[in-house]
């Protein structure tokens, strides 16, 4: 067995990527303001490298009024003053190259900041140059907003503009206006937007909410889901948002020549991958569409994002989305800064840190890339958010139903002492639990038993194994609280096994195997035999099927 990548894999070297999340604001702060910055990643670059992991992925770092942490864009090319500068920016990126680790940056496409200088302008009058940048529109004749649209932060997703007399459209906060892309002058800026950070060298691009970029022209009404059907796929359930079908205000026809435009200014530049957010009422279906031949690389949805946990799910979402995607490639995840942490998500009310060593097993062994979020190495749990501590603009709407994404955005615990663990010298942005303490990263690190251990293990085994990386994917019966598949290769078969329930369960083999699980990266089957394997509690096994 090698870990050796082949010619192919390297010059496509994101079809086989392990992406470590940073959400910049709470990894590491550099210089003691309490919010983590740009050369506090850099100072734990060794840390993530040593992680096994082959990209990073930060969140937005762009000039900001941080009316929604960065998502709101005022400068696309500007570094916040929060966060560093651009010189920082560029020490990092080197810094990281070599470490050999490549750089993915955020790039929030379909609407800026209200503070942007081009929405300035295009809020003047109907006549400027840049009047016709965002969505724009007339008022019905009672004075309402021209449909029915929502805004996903609550309530509706136009909000007047007194000196234009008209609305604009907001799919997100009233701060964050959407772009018109039926503007081929808007289309052409965002593509510069783009070339500028591909021109400082950086290694690829998650899209935000790509699928928002237009609108339908003729602004029609969204339609009504019938109340069974009003389930939450990255939002709130209790959100009204989720009442409507979004045919409309979202996931357009048109969005798919400019993917194409996008990914021909992409493809002259060598290696560089792009990695599209995809949230829409059919997001299997549009992350097939969006990854089709010269479109995006990749993309991911929410569908392993949600509450729904079971063998069942997951293996439902899996093979609906192998035989719908075609030559697409996926990009899973089961956490992120939008949702509860997957340990508190999937794990029940004390869930145990055998899980999260399975949870992550599971990640790293679907085909496709993955995105793995900061803390999940380590175990963490959803941090309590008292209502005085809500910075979530989305959890400040729906408290207490909805407590917002506070929950997964606290600070990375580096040690078990100090005011923030370790992550800054003062007070940080966001409290740092107790309960994190324990699961610090200089414990860990001091621990062969620990989770942080056993994700080095698992990435280490989905570099020896080819199959991991590349192989096809192909789903296997077994009881109810099991996730069997193999992974299958050209010469060889990987076996995967995971037993989602604290209950020990017995398993016969499909044939001869070689057990190929690395000791201590999970608790040791109880036993097994030429036919049989018995999981115990939350144990993954692998075995190469001979």
């Amino acid at each position: 067995m090698t870990g050796a990548l082949t010619t192919t894999e390297a010059a496509e070297w994101w079809r086989s990527a392990v992406i470590y999340q940073v959400y910049v604001r709470s990894l590491y702060d550099a210089n003691g303001d309490g919010i983590g910055d740009l050369p506090g990643i850099t100072q734990r670059l060794e840390y993530i490298a040593s992680l096994g992991v082959d990209a990073l992925w930060i969140t937005p770092f762009f000039r900001s009024p941080m009316d929604d942490f960065g998502y709101d864009v005022s400068d696309h090319r500007a570094v916040d003053p929060l966060f560093g500068t651009l010189e920082d920016f560029d020490t990092l990126l080197a810094a990281a190259h070599g470490k050999g680790l490549r750089v993915i940056i955020d790039q929030v496409l379909s609407h800026t900041s209200d503070q942007h200088s081009w929405f300035q302008e295009s809020r003047q009058d109907r006549n400027n140059p840049k009047a016709d940048w965002y969505v724009w529109a007339d008022a019905r004749e009672d004075g309402t907003p021209p449909n029915n649209w929502l805004s996903i932060f609550g309530g509706g997703a136009w909000t007047w503009e007194p000196t234009r007399q008209q609305y604009y459209l907001h799919n997100f906060l009233n701060s964050q206006p959407d772009l018109n892309f039926h503007n081929p002058e808007v289309q052409s800026q965002i593509l510069a937007e783009v070339q500028f950070w591909l021109d400082r060298g950086v290694d690829g691009f998650r899209l935000d909410a790509i699928n928002f970029c237009f609108h339908d022209e003729q602004l029609r009404d969204n339609p009504p889901k019938p109340p069974e059907e009003r389930e939450g796929r990255g939002f709130s359930v209790d959100n009204p948002y989720a009442w409507q079908r979004h045919l409309y205000n979202n996931t357009r026809p048109e969005m798919l020549p400019f993917l194409e435009r996008l990914r021909s200014l992409i493809d002259r530049y060598p290696s560089v991958v792009t990695l599209g957010e995809i949230s829409s009422e059919d997001s299997l279906a549009t992350m097939a569409e969006y990854t089709a031949q010269g479109r995006l690389h990749m993309a991911y949805s929410f569908e392993l994002l949600v509450d729904e946990y079971s063998a069942q799910h997951i293996k439902r979402t899996v093979e609906e989305l192998e035989q719908r995607i075609g030559q697409g490639w996926p990009c899973w995840s089961v956490g992120n800064h939008d949702v509860r942490r997957v340990l508190s998500r999937w794990g029940g009310p004390n869930p145990s840190p055998m899980q999260a060593v399975m949870f992550n097993n599971l990640l790293l062994s679907l085909k496709g890339s993955v995105c793995s979020y900061q803390g999940e190495e380590l175990g963490l749990t959803e941090s309590p958010i008292q209502r005085h501590q809500v910075r979530d603009p989305y959890g400040l709407a729906f408290w207490p139903t909805f407590k917002g994404r506070d929950g997964c955005r606290t600070p990375l615990p580096w040690s078990n002492e100090g005011t923030a663990a370790g992550f800054s010298s003062t007070t940080p942005w966001l409290p740092v639990p107790t309960e994190h303490r324990a699961s610090a990263v200089s414990l860990q690190e001091a621990d062969e038993a620990s989770v942080l251990q056993a994700y080095r293990r698992m990435i280490a085994l989905r570099r020896e194994l080819s199959e991991l990386r590349t192989g096809d994917i192909r789903f296997l019966d077994a009881p109810s609280d099991v996730l069997l598949f193999e992974r299958r290769g050209p010469e060889r078969n990987v076996l995967c096994a995971f037993n989602l329930s604290a209950e020990s369960v017995e398993l016969t083999m499909p044939g001869a195997f070689t057990d190929v699980t690395p000791p201590g990266l999970t608790p040791s089957p109880a036993e097994h035999t030429d036919s049989r394997v018995v999981l115990t509690k939350f144990a993954s096994f692998f075995a190469v099927v001979d």
